[in-house]
């Protein structure tokens, strides 16, 4: 591959190998002053993808500095995720490279992305249009990918290998891309590195911890999200960080969240950062469960998850309830009284101050 190629495509081991060809040590990448802007772009690069897109530049020239700074600026943003070590940040930014990948993968030609999957150990057979794939492979990438289009039974199976086409194998190739970043994260970093990352860190983190509190757009307010329960709260830090619910949890986040009062809007905002979102299919099915069809899905039972192994972190008061929505509920009540507790305690003060002030 070209110099090109090797910024586009930083995660391959040629360009790992070829990183280390150019002998700059981890003192250096933190803090000498010619590499700036590789530092400045590797920050950028995770903190776009807390929006989850990380922009790639053009690089359409040859000149050797542009190249040079962005396939520098990946290591450094590994640092950065390393040093905050939050497993949030960390899915959230291999699925973000992974798309960002993706998005150029599917504009180039099969040699090309044939040659990318043998640097993964997947060997793919390609023609003009398509790819002839083991069926071993196949299932290794497809695995985590909830579209029925994606499993093997829908698939023609020849002689051990499976026929996508070019663009499936593009999409396929994410997945790998995705796993290989996040499967390397976090990296060793020693703890004054990380001390001399921290105006770079400091930044992060404050986006890291108001992205993940934005559970959708528009007002959120009227619903009391710290007080899910620990399954559905589970369920929404997953699709935030870009992690496929299995549609048995999809079902159950989305009619809780409808019924205790999100629209459909604020739950599409929550699954457009996916790996398949696909805007109209998903407000489909979110104005289905909704009742457009007539009937409304209300969410299922704390049994009912046991029995699809969507139960997670169970808490006290989660065994003292037999409905996701019982929990909510009681967290309501609860909080409610805790204020008229503390509106109450505000009153007896005023009235002492009122009956001090009177004796002086």
């Amino acid at each position: 591959m070209d110099d090109r190629d090797l910024a586009l495509y930083p995660f391959i081991s040629e360009a790992s190998a070829y990183v280390g060809s150019l002998g700059f040590s981890l003192d250096r990448l933190i803090t000498s002053r010619a590499l700036d802007l590789a530092r400045i772009r590797g920050k950028e690069r995770v903190i776009q993808s807390l929006s989850g897109e990380i922009n790639k530049p053009p690089l359409t020239g040859s000149e050797e500095g542009p190249l040079l700074i962005e396939l520098l600026s990946y290591p450094f943003a590994r640092i950065l995720i390393s040093c905050v070590d939050d497993p949030f940040l960390t899915r959230r930014y291999s699925l973000a490279e992974a798309v960002a990948a993706y998005t150029l993968l599917k504009t180039r030609d099969t040699d090309f992305l044939s040659n990318l999957g043998n640097d993964f150990g997947v060997v793919a057979n390609p023609s003009d249009s398509h790819f002839d794939i083991n069926f071993t492979d196949y299932i290794k990438l497809a695995s985590s990918m909830k579209d029925l289009k994606w499993k093997l039974v829908n698939r023609k199976l020849d002689h051990g290998n499976v026929r996508i086409k070019k663009e499936e194998f593009a999409r396929l190739l994410q997945e790998a891309v995705r796993a290989r970043i996040q499967d390397s994260l976090p990296i060793e970093v020693p703890e004054e590195i990380c001390e001399l990352c921290a105006p770079h860190l400091d930044e992060i983190k404050v986006i890291l911890d108001e992205r993940k509190t934005e559970y959708g757009a528009g007002d959120f307010e009227a619903v009391e999200s710290d007080l899910f329960p620990p399954c559905i709260a589970h369920a929404i830090a997953n699709t935030m960080a870009g992690v496929n619910l299995a549609h048995s949890m999809r079902f159950a986040m989305t009619s809780f969240l409808l019924t205790v009062g999100m629209t459909v809007d604020e739950i599409i905002n929550m699954f457009n950062i996916s790996p398949d979102f696909d805007v109209e299919k998903t407000r489909y099915q979110i104005e289905h469960i909704s009742g457009s069809s007539g009937t409304t899905y209300k969410p299922p039972s704390c049994d009912t998850m046991k029995t699809y192994g969507n139960c997670y972190g169970e808490d006290e008061l989660c065994k003292r309830i037999r409905h996701p929505l019982n929990y909510y509920r009681r967290k309501l009540w609860f909080k409610s009284k805790d204020e008229e507790k503390v509106q109450d305690e505000g009153k007896s003060v005023d009235k002492g101050e009122v009956a001090a002030s009177e004796q002086k």
